[in-house]
């Protein structure tokens, strides 16, 4: 690695101080097969470098005259059911690899948010309010999720469902997370993006992502008959915007298989 030019380098080691627009777009292009995350490199430098700018430890932003990619208008790929099935068989229970799925499939939750589930997040039912105990007998995970956790914080309740509770119990998790590395320590949330991407391509799915699956989870949600203020509950999303997405698409399949049979002819 040569350590003047952040080209050559990893993210972590790279010195900021040199990076010129060619090497913004090396590193974005690291990830040209995945746009969305490729734009969130870029985007993530042009933050860093306009603080950078205004607490006077740079000149200038070399990211922002690095244009995104051009990506899918829908975004990430969303799992099909067949895709989830395809992973089991690849990844059955008691692997870390299927215990990773179900967190993510299963709570509807960002991989920064499920690589810290453990056991301190799980309140048994005699401990939450009656009016929970009602809506769901068992025991439910309570947390803040991290995205935006120092500006707007988001704090949810959500219950365990059995299914994962018994895929957690088959599994070999850590202390105070029930996912940890080879070395028994929790996993960042870039070590676990890289990781999870590994797990995919080795169940023969190079198109799909950790949040692809929290998409497959809100399409689920919503097919089954989630309202908007439901899916808002289980997601944490502050507005509808979100949730109008999955319900709107849910509903035009309702109501295109009960209406489609009115485009034949009566021929008699």
């Amino acid at each position: 690695m040569n350590a003047d030019d952040p080209a050559s380098a990893t993210m972590d080691s790279a010195r900021f101080s040199l990076m010129e627009p060619k090497h913004v777009r090396k590193c974005r292009d690291r990830k040209e097969n995945w746009p969305e995350a490729a734009n969130g490199r870029v985007k993530a430098l042009r933050q860093v470098f306009k603080w950078a700018i205004e607490a006077g430890h740079a000149k200038g932003n070399p990211a922002k005259d690095v244009p995104y990619l051009k990506g899918s208008a829908a975004g990430f790929h969303t799992w099909t059911i067949e895709e989830v099935r395809q992973y089991e068989e690849r990844h059955p229970i008691g692997t870390k690899a299927r215990l990773a799925l179900a967190l993510l499939l299963l709570t509807g939750q960002r991989r920064g948010d499920i690589i810290n589930f453990g056991k301190q997040h799980v309140r048994e039912a005699k401990n939450v309010p009656p009016n929970l105990q009602a809506v769901h007998p068992g025991r439910w995970l309570a947390f803040t999720q991290r995205k935006n956790q120092n500006r707007k914080p988001v704090s949810l309740m959500i219950p365990l469902l059995r299914e994962l509770e018994e895929i957690i119990a088959a599994s070999a998790c850590g202390d105070l997370t029930w996912l940890i590395t080879q070395f028994g320590k929790p996993f960042s949330g870039p070590g676990f993006g890289n990781w999870f991407r590994v797990r995919c391509d080795q169940a023969g799915l190079p198109r799909c992502t950790a949040h692809g699956l929290r998409k497959a989870g809100a399409t689920i949600a919503a097919e089954k008959g989630a309202s908007e203020r439901q899916l808002m509950a289980i997601f944490g999303w502050q507005t509808s915007k979100q949730a109008v997405l999955y319900t709107r698409a849910a509903e035009q399949k309702v109501l295109a298989g009960g209406a489609m049979m009115l485009l034949s002819i009566d021929r008699k």
